[in-house]
């Protein structure tokens, strides 16, 4: 008995098998035409009514397709009396939808295959050949989720575990971004910085680029506004601790024993890719991202996108149809996916808008263009930078969304911030007076800072 047999006639006898295999069973699977239809007519059948059509069923309604000349038609009609009967059913049900998964899975890479062959030859007319790579994922991702949800009582034990598992987390280099993101950016997230144009939003994504390749990790910096050589030109500066001006101007061969420090203490890789402005979407991403795994043997650990609101919307096309809010929003929403799917963190930016860039405490409401963005990402926080703080060589840092920990705990704190260097550093712990306890209570002030307070603030006479 064939597999497609095994699957059609548990179908309608197994109402159990039924249920937990209908939702990833596709028409397309079947590769014969009337194995095909008989399918068809079934699922129309169990999304109208929630129950398994019946023999009798499937002859009624597969007769009144107009589609079947009379060969067909007939030969349908012996099909479901003879080999669709209740007889030599499967009594061992993980068995057969272990087979059916493993059935759906096969099926599926043939026709991701077959689709790629036609977009090479030019017969696909709405996709291009970097849709390839998607097609191929999408088809070696198809599988069964055999889980129903969380029982709060039975998997107690479950979520104790949970709770009490080490997440993997990828560290910054900058004490209180640690804090606050408790201990580092986790995978599968999209994190956003928020600043005013000049404010260092670039300058912070390149830092952490070069620091997250020290700390040996894989490094992928897509560029949608600097020329690649810029970004690795501040990478540079950045790791060799030389100002841009005396980078410009640095021996070779000083320059040369430089790198080979740099590739010594690391055993990551840093690749930068450069799109046009407003031209790329996730779907090119998706497609570098596999094709540097087949050409470099690389895989990205976190991704930067310099930055979103340039990017394109691979669901949407941008025009006057659709408004910012939905462009950007969905842009978010497909980069958010885009790190769920590679398992890493994604680090994008956003601009302020013409009030937030004067301003010296930017919420929420000063994302330009849509204020979906917030609503998407894991965590985002504000670069602000006044005069009195430009004097100090000093970035404020301000939460505005943390689904890590509560955003209140260290609301505002200070980073400085070197830019001929393109570095940033931690400062003193002074230098966060009045700034840290934003938003907090005594309680949460962690016990160090609540001391040095006392001590401050206390006249103490012996």
């Amino acid at each position: 008995m064939k597999i497609e047999t095994a699957i059609l006639k548990n179908l309608i006898h197994n109402e159990d098998y039924c249920r937990q295999v209908i939702p990833h069973l596709k028409p397309d699977y079947f590769s014969e035409r009337s194995d095909r239809v008989i399918f068809e007519e079934f699922q129309k059948f169990f999304d109208k009514y929630n129950k398994p059509a019946t023999q009798q069923v499937l002859k009624i309604e597969t007769g009144n397709s107009p589609e079947l000349y009379d060969k067909e038609y007939k030969d349908i009609q012996e099909f479901i009396a003879t080999d669709l009967s209740a007889d030599e059913q499967s009594d061992n049900i993980d068995w057969l939808i272990n087979e059916t998964e493993a059935w759906c899975k096969k099926r599926a890479v043939y026709l991701a295959i077959m689709d790629s062959i036609k977009i090479i030859d030019g017969r696909d007319k709405n996709k291009r050949e970097d849709a390839i790579p998607s097609l191929l994922s999408d088809a070696l991702g198809v599988g069964f989720d055999k889980s129903v949800g969380h029982d709060f009582l039975d998997d107690f034990e479950k979520r104790y575990e949970f709770y009490h598992r080490v997440e993997e987390k990828l560290p910054f280099d900058i004490d209180l971004l640690n804090t606050i993101t408790k201990g580092g950016l986790s995978r599968k997230t999209l994190n956003i910085i928020l600043a005013g144009t000049g404010v260092g939003k670039s300058l912070s994504m390149c830092h952490m680029a070069g620091a997250y390749l020290m700390q040996g990790y894989n490094v992928l910096y897509i560029s949608m506004e600097m020329a690649e050589e810029r970004i690795a030109e501040r990478v540079d500066a950045n790791l060799m601790n030389l100002s841009m001006d005396e980078l410009s101007v640095i021996d070779k061969s000083i320059y040369t024993k430089r790198i080979d420090k740099i590739q010594k203490k690391t055993q990551g890789k840093f690749v930068v890719k450069e799109y046009p402005t407003s031209s790329a979407h996730s779907g090119h991403f998706r497609a570098l991202i596999e094709e540097l795994k087949m050409k470099r043997a690389f895989t990205p650990d976190i991704i930067f996108i310099d930055y979103l609101n340039i990017c394109a919307s691979q669901r949407l096309r941008g025009g006057a149809n659709v408004n910012s809010y939905t462009y950007v929003k969905a842009i978010a929403e497909e980069l958010r996916g885009l790190a769920v799917e590679y398992n890493v963190p994604v680090i994008s930016a956003t601009q302020t808008t013409r009030s937030g860039y004067s301003s010296s405490d930017v919420g929420l409401e000063d994302t330009s263009e849509s204020f979906g963005l917030p609503a998407t990402a894991d965590l985002m926080f504000a670069l602000i930078q006044t005069e009195e703080l430009q004097e100090l060589d000093q970035i404020m840092v301000k939460q505005l969304k943390n689904r890590y920990s509560d955003p209140n705990h260290y609301k505002r704190f200070v980073i400085g911030v070197d830019k001929s260097k393109m570095k940033l550093y931690n400062v003193e712990v002074s230098a966060q007076t009045d700034l840290t306890d934003k938003g907090t209570t005594d309680e949460e002030v962690p016990l160090f800072d609540r001391a040095k307070r006392i001590v401050e603030t206390t006249d103490f006479k012996f």
